[in-house]
């Protein structure tokens, strides 16, 4: 009993004095950082409001509408607005903090008429361009690709705002629930559709046109970066004009890399540089060779 007891002590005291050292860790001006958990229900009551009747408790089409968003806008309001300046205060030790933060919230706010306009338009993307698609309420239901953009779409407008930490961890969040990495840098047009999604990397500076769709493990990232910070700011990843189709396992990287309009990209091709508008780009497949097992032999099978 003692053993444990001693242990704890031991450990709380090492850890308190490494804390103390470490400027990442108790701040000694008695700032805090925003609450991971909270900017996570954040983008749950953002969906409830975007597509509402489909993720909430609530039966809206027993309800007036506009008591349900209006309540509900109002409390995601005080709780956004409350982050930000978290993060506003720790970050840049703004005195107009507070005043910023409202200001932020005031156009987010008057930005969520076209995110949801945008999220329409990606629903549509997705219903049309997958026949396994039953409906367009089966999209917003259980789509992966839809709920990544969802939160993109919601962390851009706060990225566009150089609002701190607030949008990485949202699309972090995003992409620990579907596999999908989306920047919350990158800008990405209307109509888009991510079918299957597992391993889809979007990097911070791409730039994605009008009706794009991207397949499973496709990479838009950069090439090495061993310049780090240095290349802060800086574009790296590829420019994806409108009408491209991306099919899986392709990896398309560079910020001088431009796939021109209209473009199809076939299945693990290795881009890392501009192709043409129009242009269907394909890997040659290896050659497939098959031998026919002893046990194939006295089964009788025959290949042609």
């Amino acid at each position: 009993m003692l053993e444990r007891k001693e242990s704890i002590k031991n450990a709380a005291a090492a850890l308190t004095a490494q804390c103390k050292r470490e400027a990442l860790f108790l701040n000694q001006d008695a700032k805090h950082l925003p609450n991971r958990k909270s900017i996570i229900d954040l983008l749950e009551g953002f969906r409830r409001v975007l597509f509402p009747g489909y993720y909430g408790e609530e039966n809206i089409t027993a309800a007036a509408p506009e008591y349900f968003l209006g309540n509900s806008l109002t409390y995601l309001y005080d709780v956004l607005y409350e982050q930000i300046e978290a993060a506003l205060s720790y970050k840049h030790d703004e005195k107009e903090a507070p005043r910023h933060a409202e200001e932020i919230c005031a156009h987010f706010f008057e930005r969520l008429p076209f995110i949801q306009q945008m999220l329409l338009k990606d629903v549509q993307a997705a219903f049309d361009g997958d026949p396994a698609a039953k409906s367009r309420e089966e999209v917003i239901f259980s789509y992966p690709g839809l709920y990544a953009v969802c939160v993109y779409r919601i962390a851009h407008e706060l990225y566009l705002e150089q609002v701190p930490f607030i949008p990485r961890i949202m699309t972090e969040h995003a992409h620990g629930k579907t596999g999908i990495d989306i920047n919350s840098g990158a800008e990405i047009g209307e109509y888009f559709f991510i079918d299957h999604g597992t391993g889809v990397v979007i990097g911070e500076t791409t730039q994605i046109g009008d009706h794009v769709k991207i397949y499973q493990d496709v990479t838009l990232g950069a090439l090495s970066t061993r310049s780090g910070q240095q290349l802060s700011g800086v574009k790296r990843h590829p420019t994806i004009e409108d009408d491209v189709t991306i099919y899986a396992g392709s990896k398309i990287l560079g910020g001088d890399t431009v796939i021109g309009k209209g473009c199809v990209i076939g299945g693990n091709a290795f881009i890392v540089s501009s192709i043409e508008p129009g242009t269907k780009v394909n890997v040659k497949t290896p050659d497939l060779t098959f031998k026919m097992t002893k046990r194939a032999e006295l089964s009788g099978c025959v290949w042609e």
